[in-house]
């Protein structure tokens, strides 16, 4: 029997945060070796599993073994993306001992829960969530094959596994004070819970909840008849949960829902807390909405001797070691392009997930301007686009497809694949402009220029997400100036895109290849800048100050005390 079938860390607790967390995400991006992540959410919710860790936090991570991860993203003959699905092994994992059941469609399916031990990655325990085991039949074992299946029964039953298998396995471990839910995958957990004690207050108390996307894909719903058939509202009968969920029509709205049925919510930037506000207050009955901005674990992703390089103000050692950065990303774009980039040219990356709202070809909305742009002998340019778009998001598929086509025989531009935690890592410490470029203002977060500045990329960005909290023009970073949002969408995007191509031109190039000092005085700022406001600890700590240990919130968004109204603020 393990030890991992109680509630254990392997360290004592800090007495600040000793309220007993179970942390339920559909992803964690926490180390290269264990795949079962997609992009940004899993990030976060793997530097906030790290940074726990590090504080010696009372938290454990409850998640999904994803038999075959997300996808393997490859490169066809033809140049063209291709999509693998490939069986993943990790010997790290450990067999808790616990197997609870569910019940999905009115059949029961066993989960078992698998261990990463603390000290493999240095999280906290995170207990992993499958039921591709013998006591499952064949179509039972799939729910645990794919992050974000297609199939829509599929996903309603994985988050059926993650809310109600997860919740049962926290209470095989003893329980927990606070669920916090990172997005609203988990939301079965909530009506397993009121079907357990039949009180929603004291549910109520219990519940966080972090909505990260105002996209209405992130925002999932689906028919009430349908999940009340495939037994997502666990022992609650479907007019109590309509009843406590607030939902009287056929869609089922799972962050609306979420927002009523937990003691309070947050949103993952400044900017993001104001737009779900307004998305969502109009509605009755739900939580108080705070703000707390995402952050990255800092050991995991900053550079070490270029951190060095700073505390020093060794100007010259900064620059070798920015140098031998980009010489380590360059040597990917050799093996998988085939073209020499060279460590004394300006190096622009545009990587992140693939999705239309994020305009990864901004760049070439005239393609006759961009061609003049990558042309220039006296001062080049050398451009990286790397992400991974949703395996049926055919539309995002085909920018990918383009862009590779378009770089295929330009020796500055090149087209990356396998966009996951160590070609992040190495495209953020080779980088020296991290180009973000989304329609404001749909970036909940962003947090990928986080990870950039703290590895001496400057960021060149639409001032969304975190962005207007650290970022100041020519003295850490270029912005774009803020379009009119009111606008239709290919006026903001000829907009944004003449903005951006002119300060490439008259104020980011120049820079970089006429007053270096200048360069170098942008990079150190932002780096300082950028730690310790945007690191994992901050953002770890706050959620305990002002979520977990918040008071109840009253419907709409009234705090019930003033001190939580204070902490608002």
């Amino acid at each position: 029997m393990s030890k991992y079938n109680k509630w254990y860390h392997p360290y004592e607790i800090n007495e600040k945060y000793n309220t007993r967390v179970a942390y339920f995400s559909m992803e964690f991006g926490i180390d290269q070796a264990l795949k079962i992540y997609s992009g940004g959410l899993g990030y976060l919710a793997g530097s906030h599993m790290r940074s726990a860790y590090d504080l010696r936090q009372n938290m454990i991570g409850v998640g999904m073994l994803w038999k075959f991860g997300y996808y393997d993203q490859t490169r066809t003959e033809d140049q063209r993306m291709g999509i693998q699905f490939q069986k993943k092994y990790y010997s790290f994992l450990e067999d808790s001992g616990i197997k609870v059941e569910v019940i999905i469609h009115g059949s029961p399916v066993w989960v078992k829960a698998m261990v990463l031990r603390p000290d493999t990655f240095g999280t906290v325990p995170m207990y992993l969530l499958t039921t591709d085991i013998p006591e499952n039949d064949h179509l039972a074992r799939t729910i645990s094959y794919k992050l974000y299946d297609p199939v829509q029964e599929t996903r309603i039953a994985q988050s059926i596994v993650l809310g109600i298998g997860g919740a049962k396995v926290v209470e095989a471990l003893g329980g927990a004070d606070i669920y916090h839910m990172n997005e609203a995958h988990a939301l079965p957990l909530a009506f397993h819970m009121y079907g357990r004690m039949r009180n929603l207050e004291e549910v109520k108390k219990q519940i966080v909840f972090t909505t990260h996307t105002p996209e209405k894909a992130g925002n999932e719903e689906r028919d009430i008849e349908l999940l009340n058939r495939m037994s997502f509202f666990g022992p609650v009968p479907l007019e109590e949960a309509r009843y406590i969920s607030g939902m009287h029509g056929e869609q089922f709205n799972y962050t609306l829902a979420a927002l009523r049925l937990s003691k309070i919510a947050n949103g993952v930037s400044q900017l993001h807390g104001e737009v779900s506000r307004q998305m969502w207050y109009g509605n009755e009955g739900i939580s108080e909405i705070k703000a707390i901005t995402n952050a990255q674990n800092v050991p995991y992703w900053r550079d070490q001797k270029l951190q060095d390089a700073i505390d020093r103000n060794d100007d010259k050692a900064l620059t070798l070691r920015k140098e031998e950065m980009k010489r380590g990303l360059f040597e990917i774009v050799a093996d998988q392009t085939g073209k020499l980039f060279r460590p004394d040219v300006l190096t622009i990356v545009w990587a992140r997930r693939f999705a239309g709202y994020k305009r990864a070809d901004l760049l070439l909305r005239n393609i006759h301007r961009f061609m003049d742009f990558i042309s220039r002998s006296d001062m080049p340019v050398q451009i990286i686009w790397a992400g991974k778009p949703y395996p049926f998001d055919y539309g995002a598929i085909e920018v990918f497809n383009r862009l590779m086509e378009m770089s295929y025989q330009r020796p500055n531009v090149a087209v990356l694949t396998g966009y996951e935690k160590n070609l992040s890592k190495k495209l953020k410490q080779g980088a020296d402009v991290w180009l973000n470029t989304p329609r404001r203002p749909r970036e909940a977060s962003g947090t990928s220029g986080m990870t950039a500045a703290m590895n001496g990329a400057i960021n060149f960005t639409i001032q969304d997400g975190w962005i207007p909290e650290f970022a100041r023009h020519g003295e850490n970073s270029f912005l774009i100036p803020i379009c009119d949002t009111s606008l239709p969408d290919h006026v903001q995007d000829d907009i944004d895109y003449d903005h951006m191509m002119r300060i490439l031109e008259q104020e980011v190039v120049p820079t970089y290849y006429r007053n270096h000092g200048q360069w170098l005085a942008i990079v150190k700022q932002a780096m300082k800048d950028v730690v310790p406001q945007f690191g994992a600890d901050r953002m770890a700590d706050e959620y305990y100050r002002e979520i977990y240990h918040a008071p109840m919130s009253q419907p709409n968004g009234h705090a019930v005390s003033q001190h939580s109204q204070s902490m608002a603020h």
